[in-house]
């Protein structure tokens, strides 16, 4: 949320939240989601906060509050017993979207007007055979603007990028070069530094240090997507975020973090821990998260 404010969700149920940047935190289980495993938060502000969690029909859940973490209200549970959750991102206070995997060979696809006391299920685009998404990092969605919005798929069907200029209403489909030779690879992240450059990075989960075909870059909003020539990001990413103020940047993943300073051209790696999820403010201000309760401030 700034400089002071970062929520972070996990696992078992669990969500963290720290007001003092990273001094001290606040962990704790939402009642009744014991179970779930959280991929994704969204904070609108201190006090309102967003979780979505992932798991094989009603285990796709949709949680808010209003009073920073002392009650949570249920606000939408996947009613697809095949369905699956990935990831939730918001516009503004009011306009939100979330996304599926494919049911009945479609991307589901639920968008809100109302701060999410409603949730409408819009016709999502078709799916090839054994397309669908990854709920790594909640970073395989994203939006910008005014209503528009993409995400990216993976698996042995297709490494495609979607791109609606409707609020999820209507979409185009656009192939890439990442791998996508096992269900295990695909694209996993993708962000956009304006409304015309972007990059997507993925790999194969299962092989953390393979390099190969992990990163693609736009500079026409997703139309087309090529590969660069330059030095690829150190391995299988599960997240990349751009830096506003500085130009920069960053994925990550489990065999480290790379940085770029051309728009995705190129990458150097300049840490070697192992994260699933980063996101900055707009001032540069940025975390990541990883297994055993790892975070890190980015300085």
């Amino acid at each position: 949320m700034s400089a002071k404010v970062v929520w972070a969700s996990g696992t078992g149920g669990t969500y963290l939240e720290t007001t003092d940047a990273g001094a001290s935190w606040r962990a704790a289980i939402v009642p009744g989601a014991e179970q779930l495993d959280f991929r994704g938060v969204h904070a609108v502000d201190q006090r309102t906060v967003y979780l979505v969690s992932s798991g094989t029909g009603d285990k796709s859940r949709i949680y808010k509050t209003t009073d920073g973490g002392s009650h949570w209200n249920i606000q939408f549970t996947n009613p697809d017993p095949q369905g699956f959750f990935d990831a939730l991102v918001f516009w503004d206070p009011r306009h939100g979207i979330v996304l599926g995997d494919p049911v009945d060979g479609r991307f589901v696809i639920l968008t809100t007007i109302d701060g999410g006391e409603n949730w409408l299920r819009q016709r999502g685009p078709d799916a090839l055979p054994n397309e669908g998404a990854f709920a790594a990092s909640n970073s395989c969605l994203t939006v910008m603007g005014d209503g528009e919005v993409w995400f990216a798929s993976g698996g042995p069907g297709a490494a495609r990028i979607f791109h609606s200029r409707d609020d999820g209403r209507t979409w185009m489909a656009a192939a890439t070069p990442i791998r996508n030779d096992a269900a295990s690879a695909g694209i996993f992240s993708l962000a956009f530094s304006d409304a015309r450059h972007g990059v997507a990075v993925g790999g194969d989960y299962t092989k953390a240090a393979d390099a190969s075909h992990n990163v693609a870059i736009t500079s026409d909003g997703g139309r087309t997507w090529t590969e660069p020539s330059g030095k690829h990001p150190n391995g299988y990413r599960s997240a990349v975020a751009f830096l506003a103020g500085s130009g920069m940047w960053i994925a990550t993943g489990p065999s480290g973090s790379d940085v770029s300073t051309d728009n995705g051209n190129t990458w150097k790696q300049f840490d070697s821990g192992s994260f699933n999820a980063v996101n900055f403010t707009p001032n540069g201000t940025g975390w990541a998260v990883g297994t055993n309760g790892r975070l890190a401030e980015y300085r």
